[in-house]
């Protein structure tokens, strides 16, 4: 496993949980991507994510993470009051975590199975290919030791698909031609350059007015407040600290929900069209080029900070400019400036695909208004090993590409975005998946990272007890279903319903018969386990399994679907 990034840990849990050994390579001393390093803390998640949208494990992750705070920390009654606790009380989402908390977590659990080695602060400096394949990896330690390791399986966690050109990948950067996908909104040409931005996070204390935490300004102060255009997001939200405000926007602690001092005041993790850096991209081709960029960007988040506290406009009506209560809190990342260790990258290199989902398999109308996916859910995969969704979101950054905010129908991962298309034991486990760089933009947030990874992981852990490659898993049937059975069986949902969690006991024959096609999806994404089976779907039905219909009536949906699953796979479907 090389990369520690979201979804490089939940790779490692899967299969270590399946009993493979696994050796995490990070070439930083922090697990966990973008909800951790990256300081993107409150996560993008869906908002059916409290009972459905995201496999179990992650769901249990969220869990742990709200006992950490009931229990080490006495909440008051607004924090006790909150029947899903979101300590930060944010609106972009339903939790929030302090990133070293959730970096302690990973620890502890990838420390809880023997047979994952997490080895941090250390890089790989070189991959042998033999006959299509990934034969060796050797890898540098902080101590300068080198180790070769002859993998069965690599799989490429790392934020910006490092291993790819590595291992000599078929692989693409930047943005594909409409030509080559059919996508509507992809340039006329291929464009290596349009990659979208990074940030650097940081976190600010709302301290009491009257304090004073102004910081010394970066040299290049006055070119970068120029070239980012320093401002405060506003529009249709309520001014500075409203409900919906900027400070409440990436809130990671309210002070309301806590009775501890510990909590004496808000923090909020700061990561807006401010600090998207406007001045370069990454990666570019060039790792001195790329170093530059990266320390020009941890520079504009500075300015970032020094213009809230010194030329912000105040929402007090005073006048006023700046808010030099706002404490810039190094400890929270422990890192010299107070920055985020790592950019929060939101785009990667990606595979040379079996499989790339494009724009049109997913959004529900492109930027012309074609409608595309006109149903409750996206182009259906039968090959699918998860779910995800979110809108098809693309930044303005270092380039000329406009911004693009497209709405999508909750859609799946299929296998053969995991499938490269020549070599054979290697298999994305991030942001670097068969999908383009529109698609991207919908499949780049924490829930679907960590459903491809944790995909991944069981992918390899699957193909290394039986001898397979992800390639033969997916060209036979029979070895995908019992592939996807034990996705199922471990709380992995492969198709869209919003009422039906893992927990439920009709979860497995549901999502069976509808990824067989045997139970529409038809024009809701609810199941409805309590309502009667009526005439027309026990009618389309049959038609679809073959069966005579005319025993459904009068049962519920429930038992409907409990009793079709036992008739047609009575020893188990991919058993």
């Amino acid at each position: 496993m090389l990369g520690g990034s979201l979804g490089g840990v939940a790779a490692s849990l899967r299969a270590g949980e399946m009993g493979a050994s696994v050796v995490l390579i990070e070439e930083s001393d922090w697990l966990g991507g973008q909800l951790t390093a990256q300081g993107v803390c409150t996560p993008d998640e869906n908002r059916w994510i409290e009972t459905a949208g995201g496999t179990a494990s992650y769901q249990a992750f969220r869990e742990r993470t709200r006992e950490y705070y009931r229990t080490r920390y006495r909440l008051s009654e607004a924090g006790r009051s909150q029947t899903h606790l979101n300590v930060g009380s944010c609106w972009v989402s339903r939790m929030a975590v302090e990133p070293m908390v959730a970096r302690e977590m990973f620890a502890e659990l990838l420390g809880g199975l023997s047979n994952v080695d997490v080895r941090l602060r250390n890089r790989v400096v070189e991959v042998e290919n033999r006959i299509n394949s990934v034969h060796a990896v050797t890898v540098q330690a902080a101590d300068g030791s080198m180790q070769r390791f002859l993998p069965t399986f690599v799989l490429d966690a790392t934020e910006l698909g490092d291993l790819l050109p590595l291992a000599g990948a078929e692989h693409v950067v930047g943005a594909e031609s409409r030509d080559e996908t059919g996508e509507p909104d992809a340039p006329d040409r291929a464009r290596a350059d349009w990659i979208q931005p990074f940030t650097f996070p940081f976190a600010l204390e709302l301290r009491p007015a009257g304090e004073d935490h102004t910081i010394v300004p970066p040299p290049d102060y006055e070119e970068l407040k120029a070239l980012q255009r320093y401002h405060i997001l506003d529009g249709a939200m309520r001014g500075m600290f409203g409900d919906l405000g900027w400070w409440t926007y990436r809130r990671v602690i309210a002070a309301e929900n806590f009775d501890d001092p510990a909590f004496p005041c808000d923090l909020s993790m700061i990561n807006t069209a401010s600090n998207d850096f406007r001045g370069g991209i990454v990666p570019a081709g060039d790792m001195d080029v790329d170093s530059d960029t990266l320390s020009r960007a941890r520079r504009a988040s500075l300015g970032y900070v020094y213009w809230l506290q010194t030329e912000c406009p105040r929402a007090d009506g005073s006048g006023r400019l700046g808010y030099p209560e706002l404490k810039l809190r190094v400890d929270v990342f422990d890192t010299p400036d107070g920055i985020a260790p790592q950019p929060y990258i939101r785009e990667s290199r990606r595979i040379r695909a079996v499989k790339t989902v494009v724009e049109q398999e997913i959004v529900a109308a492109d930027s012309s208004g074609r409608i595309h996916q006109a149903g409750p859910r996206a182009a259906c995969f039968r090959d699918s090993v998860g779910i995800g969704h979110y809108w098809l979101d693309i930044h303005d950054g270092g380039t000329d590409e406009p911004c693009r905010f497209l709405e999508t129908r909750p859609f799946q991962i299929p296998l053969g975005a995991l499938v490269p298309v020549r070599i054979a034991n290697l298999i994305p486990a991030c942001k670097n998946l068969g999908v383009t760089h529109l698609t991207n933009g919908a499949y780049r947030l924490h829930p679907i990272e960590w459903n491809v990874g944790e995909a991944a992981g069981a992918l390899a852990a699957f193909c290394a007890a039986r001898n397979l490659t992800p390639r033969s898993v997916l060209a036979d049937a029979s070895a995908m279903r019992r592939f996807q059975r034990g996705l199922l069986d471990s709380g992995v949902p492969l198709f869209w319903w919003t009422d039906l969690g893992h927990e439920n006991p009709v979860f497995l024959p549901a999502q069976a018969l509808a990824i067989e096609s045997v139970w529409p999806g038809g024009g809701e994404l609810e199941f409805g386990p309590e309502l009667m089976v009526s005439k027309g779907l026990a009618e389309q039905i049959g038609r679809a399994a073959g069966v005579d219909s005319r025993w459904m009536s009068g049962l519920s949906r429930a038992r409907g679907v409990e009793r079709l699953y036992a008739g047609l796979f009575p020893r188990g479907w991919g058993q």
